[in-house]
């Protein structure tokens, strides 16, 4: 079945991306070819929101600043709609758990921008950089990466051959900014702001990327659980909270294991 087969593919590929902070100076190009396929993926993509409209657009990196040496560009233009950055996030980690199966490897920008700050009435939000990268150069070892301790983002001990999958999904400054309340039947999935916390990035912008972290995170979620056979019903919250240490995104409510 089709469907598998991409869940597999995405499940697969949590595995093998890795974010390419200066891609490598290879000659190989990303061919017209994948480019096409890309725009498929794109039109194919999933919203964790359905009535916010987004728009991806693919651009040369020669249009943006500081493109670390990639050679194209996936702008993500948006409605501004309660939980858009959250959307955002859910979508590009489709294609973030896409790109690699092509050997595409990629890095979220946050700080850099495009020429066009608006696209047919939307707001720029983010882009994903992208570029053809040697088989070799992607992750060989997940387990070796840089990342909180399980028991730091995941509370009570139900469903840990999740939590230990999930933790690698990818964040602004590596900053991991969630936190999961386990139980038998249910999930909750909070943004989580560590207080104290120092990093490079200004704190009004950390938030900003933080919420789109946190799509990120729900997407690699549901891969996950969807690889474990698990069926859910997912209820998502509003996220206008800048202020708190815990903000609640959402409930999993999971059933019995698909046979």
């Amino acid at each position: 079945m089709k469907g598998v087969k991409i869940l597999n593919d995405m499940y697969k590929m949590i595995f093998k991306r890795k974010s390419f902070h200066q891609f490598p100076q290879t000659e190989e190009n990303i061919t017209e070819k994948e480019l096409a396929k890309i725009n498929e993926k794109i039109a194919q993509l999933t919203p964790l929101v359905k009535d916010i409209t987004v728009k991806v657009k693919i651009v040369p990196a020669t249009e943006i600043t500081n493109p670390r040496y990639a050679e194209y560009c996936l702008l993500f233009y948006s409605e501004k709609k309660d939980n858009y950055l959250t959307n955002i996030g859910y979508l590009g980690e489709q294609l973030d758990l896409y790109l690699p199966s092509l050997n595409i490897g990629t890095l979220w920008l946050g700080m850099s921008q495009p020429q066009e700050l608006t696209y047919e009435g939307l707001d720029y939000v983010i882009m994903i950089a992208i570029k053809k990268v040697p088989e070799d150069m992607f992750r060989k070892n997940v387990f070796k990466s840089e990342r909180k301790e399980i028991t730091e983002i995941w509370q009570n001990y139900n469903y840990l051959e999740i939590a230990n999958i999930v933790r690698f999904a990818p964040s602004a400054c590596n900053s991991q900014p969630w936190f999961v309340e386990s139980s038998e039947k249910e999930l909750k999935v909070y943004r989580y702001k560590k207080p104290g916390i120092s990093v490079i990035v200004p704190e009004e912008k950390i938030t900003y990327f933080n919420k789109i972290d946190i799509g990120i995170f729900l997407l690699v979620l549901e891969v996950c659980l969807k690889k474990h056979n698990f069926s859910y019903q997912r209820k998502t919250y509003v996220d206008n909270n800048t202020v708190e240490e815990m903000t609640l995104i959402a409930k999993y409510q999971l059933k019995s294991k698909i046979m």
